[in-house]
C-alpha cells in the first residue's frame, strides 16, 4: 500500500509538503518527499494534498474499563474493597468490544493507554493497546505499561463511607510506603534464597510479586496527584524508593511549574475539557500546558476516558493551544511525547521506517472541532 501527495508530518523533525508513504504487513517500508516515490504498490491512494499524521496516542485514561452506557455491569476500573491492589492487570479487564474504541480510532486516536481508575492508593498494571480489534490479547502493545498509584481526594472519597483507611492524605502515602517496603524485603529475600540453597525463598506474595518490576525499574509508576501538595508527595515517595514514575494530571502543574522543573518529571496532563468537580480541581485550567511548556518542562495531553470520552483527545490538543500552547507542540503532546513517556515509541507516535503503519489523513486542521480525519489507518489496514 502506498500513500502519494500528502503533506506528511512525521512527528521525527521531518516535514514533506508533497511526500508518499508506503506499507506493508503492517509496517511502513518507506516515507519521504515525492520524488523518492518507488512504484505503486497493489493499493494506491491519493491524499491530493491533505495532511498525514501519526495515530494519536492517549496517554491516560480507562477506556475498556467503564463501559459506554452501562451500570455496574459495565463498572470494572476500581477494586474499591482493598485499597493495595497491584496485582491486579487491565488486561483482564478491558472490553475491546466497547462502542468507544470504535468512536476513538475513528477519530485518529489509534493507541491508548488504559487501565485501572484512582479508587485505590495502588491501583494495578496498566497496559497500551491499539484502538482496533476484537480480542484484547491481540491489540495489545505493551502489558504492563505502568503501575498506577494514587494520591489526594480519590482514595480518600473511596474509603471515608467504608470507614477504613485510607482517609487521610497521610494513610494513602503510607500505604503505598508500606506495600514498597514489604515488596522490597520479599525481593531481597528471593534474592538472598537464589544465592545461597541453605535458605528458603519466602512465601508466595502475588502483591510484592507486581511490585518487584516496579522496584526493578523495568515498568514505571504512573501516579495520579491535581494539588501541588500531592504532587510533590508523589515526588517525594518516589525519590524514597528511587522509582522511575509519570505524574498523571498535574493539575496544578501551573502553580508550581519552577518548582517542578527542579525534579524534571515525566507528565501527563489532562483532561483538558472538564469542569471542577471536586475541590482538588479548583485551579484547573487549559492554560496548564502552556505556562508549563514556557517552563521547559515537556508532556504529553490524556482525555481521563470517560471523564472526557477518548475522540476528543485532539480537540483538546486545540484548547491548549488557544491558551498558549504553541502548535506544533501539542502535536507532539498526543503523538510522540506520549509514546516515549509510556515507552512505545518504538511503534507508535512518529512516522518512520520499520514502525507500525498507523496514521491518519486530514483535509482540514487535526486539532479543529470541526475536523475528522477523512482516514484512518492501523497496522496498515484502512479503519475510516
Amino acid at each position: 500500500m502506498i500513500i502519494l501527495n500528502a503533506k506528511i508530518i512525521t512527528m521525527e523533525g521531518s516535514v514533506y509538503e508533497n511526500g508518499f508513504l508506503s506499507a506493508e504487513n503492517g509496517v511502513i517500508t518507506a516515507i519521504g518527499p515525492m520524488e523518492e516515490a518507488p512504484p505503486a504498490g497493489q493499493e494506491v491512494i491519493d491524499a491530493k494534498g491533505a495532511m498525514l499524521l501519526p495515530g494519536f496516542v492517549d496517554a491516560h485514561c480507562h477506556i475498556g474499563m467503564w463501559e459506554d452506557g452501562l451500570g455496574f455491569e459495565g463498572d470494572d476500573g476500581n477494586e474499591d474493597t482493598d485499597p493495595v491492589t497491584p496485582h491486579l492487570r487491565a488486561l483482564d479487564a478491558v472490553n475491546p468490544m466497547d462502542k468507544c474504541f470504535q468512536e476513538a480510532c475513528e477519530a485518529g486516536v489509534t493507541s491508548v493507554i488504559t487501565g485501572p481508575g484512582s479508587a485505590n492508593a495502588i491501583s494495578g498494571c496498566l497496559m497500551a493497546m491499539k484502538t482496533t480489534g476484537r480480542q484484547i490479547d491481540k491489540m495489545v502493545l505493551k502489558e504492563p505499561v505502568a503501575m498506577k498509584m494514587a494520591l489526594g481526594e480519590n482514595p480518600k472519597s473511596t474509603y471515608h463511607g467504608k470507614n477504613q483507611a485510607p482517609v487521610t492524605r497521610m494513610a494513602t502515602a503510607a500505604l503505598i510506603r508500606e506495600q514498597l517496603f514489604k515488596a522490597r524485603k520479599y525481593w531481597e529475600q528471593l534474592r538472598r534464597a537464589a544465592a545461597d540453597d541453605e535458605l528458603d525463598e519466602p512465601e508466595y506474595d502475588f502483591k510484592c510479586e507486581a511490585l518487584i518490576p516496579v522496584l526493578k525499574k523495568e515498568i514505571p509508576v504512573h501516579i495520579h496527584a491535581h494539588r501541588a501538595d500531592d504532587i510533590f508527595t508523589a515526588i517525594r515517595l518516589c525519590r524514597e524508593f528511587d522509582l522511575d514514575y509519570v505524574l498523571i494530571h498535574c493539575t496544578e502543574g501551573h502553580l508550581i511549574a519552577e518548582e517542578l522543573k527542579e525534579a524534571n518529571p515525566r507528565i501527563v496532563i489532562g483532561p483538558i475539557l472538564c469542569d471542577r468537580s471536586k475541590p482538588e480541581l479548583k485551579n484547573h485550567t487549559p492554560a496548564n500546558g502552556g505556562v508549563l511548556y514556557r517552563a521547559g518542562l515537556d508532556f504529553a495531553i490524556c482525555t481521563d476516558h470517560p471523564v472526557i470520552p477518548a475522540q476528543y483527545l485532539p480537540l483538546s490538543a486545540g484548547v491548549c493551544v488557544r491558551d498558549g500552547l504553541p502548535y506544533e507542540k501539542a502535536l507532539e503532546s498526543i503523538t510522540i511525547i506520549p509514546a516515549r513517556i509510556c515507552g512505545i515509541d518504538d511503534r507508535v507516535g512518529s512516522l518512520a521506517v520499520g514502525k507500525d503503519a498507523d496514521f491518519s489523513v486530514f483535509s482540514a486542521d487535526p486539532l479543529s472541532v470541526y475536523s475528522r480525519p477523512d482516514m484512518v489507518f492501523v497496522s496498515g489496514k484502512r479503519v475510516k
